[in-house]
């Protein structure tokens, strides 16, 4: 996985693991545990996007929607079956991994803006699904009463105790990918994403990965909607519409989407700005959210996590002229 990842893995960890303890002693901001919980979860989702999008440079509008078949698999078994969550949350992962095997086969034949109106369409298609399925998804008033998950017999219901378990299943998905990006597939895989055409001649059978990657985002995403419906309790089609998957997309973007570590840096950041941060702008905070994307996008077309080295090849820019000056 190489030392640098290493590196930031244990920083991210221990930032992690000391963040509760810094928040929860200021009253105003000890809500913040919550809002890392949904960050979390999110960066599950995120992660499976940057390794489709940024790696292997296919575009998905429909992640909301394999947000969305976890979470509902995870709320019809444990209170319509009576299914233990434990059990329920594989099966969300297998179904959302046939869901994507069987979308994914036709439409990852598509590229460029035709993929993704085909993800877009079935993104959309899902969602009214779940709002039209009333006896099993409860229709657009949603779902209640879905149990809370248990270890060893108790049930996890304290904020803390669901920010430690969703940031450790995140950093689990982190080592994994990792593992995966600096093996043979993650060379595959930018290899397609640099010239598809020229990576099959090298012999790498591109339909495949890019199918197999595809499935993987899918499983995450299923994860991932698996534990929000198991932390909130409550859900309805409008968690997984169409603007989530444009957020999920938008949060990659921000973090960066050539970097896995830009999902995580993304999702954090934007699950505060928009859930937190904007909040005293009323009515205009829509505009600021815009202003900040854009100034992002025209900015650091990397990403926030390309600013490091952004500032480190202007400095070597500044070092090497003031040497050119004094010679």
């Amino acid at each position: 996985m190489g030392k640098k990842n290493w590196l930031i893995l244990l920083g991210a960890a221990v930032f992690i693991c000391s963040f509760p303890m810094l928040v929860t002693k200021i009253k105003a901001v000890s809500h913040y545990v919550d809002v890392m919980v949904f960050a979390g979860i999110f960066t599950l989702v995120c992660i499976g996007l940057s390794l489709l999008i940024g790696y292997a440079g296919q575009i998905c509008l429909a992640q909301a929607a394999f947000f969305g078949i976890g979470a509902y698999t995870s709320g019809i078994l444990t209170t319509k079956f009576g299914l233990d969550p434990w059990i329920a949350m594989p099966a969300g992962m297998i179904l959302c991994g046939l869901v994507a095997w069987i979308i994914g086969t036709p439409a990852l034949r598509l590229r460029g803006h035709y993929l993704a109106m085909a993800t877009l369409g079935f993104g959309v298609i899902v969602n009214i699904v779940l709002a039209e399925e009333v006896n099993w998804t409860g229709g657009p008033s949603g779902m209640a009463g879905i149990p809370a998950l248990r270890i060893a017999g108790y049930k996890i219901t304290s904020d803390l105790a669901w920010y430690y378990l969703v940031w450790g299943i995140v950093f689990c998905a982190l080592i994994f990918c990792l593992n995966i990006l600096h093996s043979r597939v993650g060379r595959a895989l930018r290899a397609i994403h640099e010239e598809e055409k020229a990576a099959e001649c090298m012999g790498v059978p591109t339909a495949s990965y890019k199918v197999r990657v595809f499935i993987l985002g899918a499983v995450l995403a299923a994860v991932a909607g698996s534990l929000y419906a198991h932390y909130v309790a409550c859900i309805n089609p409008s968690s997984f519409n169409l603007m989530w998957s444009i957020r999920f997309m938008l949060m990659v973007m921000v973090g960066g989407m050539h970097s896995i570590w830009g999902a995580l840096v993304g999702a954090v950041l934007m699950t505060f700005v928009g859930n937190e941060w904007l909040r005293m702008f009323a009515q205009f905070e829509i505009l600021v959210y815009g202003s900040i994307l854009l100034a992002v996008a025209l900015f650091l077309p990397g990403g926030i996590v390309s600013l490091a080295s952004l500032i480190a090849m202007r400095r070597e820019k500044k070092a090497s002229a003031l040497e050119d000056a004094g010679s």
